[in-house]
């Protein structure tokens, strides 16, 4: 054999080593680069689901947050035409005038009597302009210890109060309004708000 053909088998073998080095190398790349598209497409997926569920929650805050604000606006909105109600009321009452303011006045006054002994020197307040019809309410036999003894801020009605009872009633549109209120709200609310 000449050292020529020695020459060339080497180089032949080496030609052929190198091309298995190469395949393996190849191959070995294409296992690495599909791994990593594999690692790259599972990574992919789980942002996207993590987005999704991201997304979603914050959709269910958001929108949990709009029920809660909606929520609070109606119940504004309500306090706000139960406010309008009770003023509108307020105001019936304190431009009650004739007959009616009298009847009511004269039942107010009869009412917080019961509280009061016979012979007791009773002190009697009530609206300023109400002065009148409160005197000629006690100029009445049944009223003989009672005096008109001044104003007292309210709608209308009576305050009654005696020193030697110590007692003192206070029976004005506004504390008959505020109890008639407290105990009827709800059903007050419900009839102007039936759902």
């Amino acid at each position: 054999m000449s050292l020529d053909t020695v020459v060339e088998d080497i180089r032949d073998e080496a030609r052929a080593r190198a091309e298995n080095i190469r395949a393996e190398g190849e191959a070995r790349a294409e296992e690495i680069v599909s791994a990593a598209e594999e690692d790259a497409e599972e990574i992919l997926e789980s942002a996207e689901r993590d987005v999704d569920r991201e997304i979603e929650q914050l959709r269910e805050q958001r929108l949990s947050s709009a029920k809660l604000e909606a929520k609070q606006q109606r119940l504004e909105a309500r306090r706000d035409v139960l406010g309008d109600v009770r003023e509108a009321v307020e105001t019936e009452l304190a431009t009650l005038e004739g007959d009616d303011r009298e009847e009511l006045t004269r039942s107010l006054l009869d009412a917080a009597s019961v509280e009061f002994e016979n012979g007791d020197d009773v002190s009697v307040y009530g609206r300023d302009d109400d002065a009148e019809l409160i005197e000629s309410i006690l100029e009445d036999e049944e009223y003989a210890d009672y005096e008109y003894s001044g104003s007292y801020d309210c709608l209308g009605g009576v305050v009654i109060e005696s020193e030697g009872s110590r007692l003192r009633v206070n029976n004005t549109f506004d504390s008959v309004l505020e109890d008639v209120w407290e105990d009827n709200l709800r059903e007050i609310s419900n009839r102007l708000f039936e759902q």
